[in-house]
């Protein structure tokens, strides 16, 4: 394994270009369990940088020997390289780069019932990070960062997520409104979150193919999202609370998501079941006694 001592190395410009977001298809991948999620996911690790001092313990080691079968460059470097690499605070014992994944259409809307989160203006990595692991948690297919969003490959988003964007499919698009006609386009009913004027998540049919509006931290969504949208939902609380925040919300409107489709689902298996049983029934002794 090759060691570097220098922070003068090329190296460290890769790292701190792909922590800024300035490499091109490239993500930073901070930390044992977010390198250990991506080997796990099948991403394309181009190379990692270990911490000298943590080669020898054995979730590294373990780890290591997991970039060695996937083929992937590792050097070791210093402690003061390894502060220059990591952007964290207190240095990760290892950092990798790696390949942003592609992401098509199809994958963010699989499925006989697709599941959509499309954030607007969430501005806070670490927000849209648990957004991204609530999608994952809750049966979703895909979350699509809309207009003044973070990167969500971005290195605080990806601890944000704990991996999940690793694994859900995730794009960041210009335009909320295109991403609302993209959901249309594909059969997806829009329902946009508001704290007040809409109604209870528990009254909105959400179990069909379905694309859920969260707006920023702040401002919420625009009026012009909000009158785009097939409905308008809001989530109940108690006064004096008036709002939740964005990764909150979505996991509240999402684990309500899932709820009515294993509810719907449930209903259907019943339903086939007593026609099944009546369709049995009416077939008894036809044809007569033999």
């Amino acid at each position: 394994m090759r060691r570097i001592a220098s922070r003068q190395n090329p190296i460290v410009a890769r790292y701190r270009a792909a922590a800024r977001g300035d490499a091109d298809g490239v993500m930073l991948l901070d930390g044992i369990h977010l390198v250990g999620e991506a080997v796990a996911a099948g991403v394309r690790i181009e190379e990692a940088a270990v911490a000298a001092e943590a080669i020898d313990r054995d979730e590294t080691r373990d780890l290591l020997d997991r970039l060695e079968d996937a083929r992937v460059e590792r050097v070791s470097v210093t402690a003061p390289v390894m502060a220059a690499l990591s952007p964290v605070r207190s240095p990760s014992p290892i950092v990798a780069l790696a390949r942003r994944p592609a992401v098509s259409n199809g994958s963010l809307y699989a499925g006989r019932r697709p599941l959509v989160l499309i954030a607007v203006d969430v501005q806070d990595p670490g927000n849209l990070g648990a957004i991204v692991r609530v999608a994952e948690a809750g049966g979703a297919t895909g979350v699509i960062a809309a207009g003044a969003s973070a990167d969500p490959l971005g290195w605080k988003a990806l601890r944000g997520s704990m991996g999940s964007a690793l694994r859900v499919p995730t794009v960041r698009v210009a335009s909320a409104a295109d991403a609302v006609a993209q959901a249309r386009r594909h059969g997806c009913r829009v329902v946009a979150t508001t704290p007040r004027a809409g109604t209870s998540i528990f009254d909105e049919n959400l179990a069909v193919p379905l694309a859920i509006v969260i707006g920023g931290e702040g401002s919420g969504l625009p009026e012009a999202l909000l009158a785009a949208a097939d409905a308008r939902v809001r989530v109940p609380m108690h006064a004096p609370v008036e709002s939740l925040n964005a990764a909150v919300t979505a996991a509240v409107v999402v684990y309500e998501s899932w709820r009515q489709r294993l509810s719907s689902s449930m209903k259907a298996k019943e339903n086939d079941s007593t026609k099944d049983t009546k369709e049995t029934k009416g077939h008894k002794g036809v044809g007569g006694p033999r």
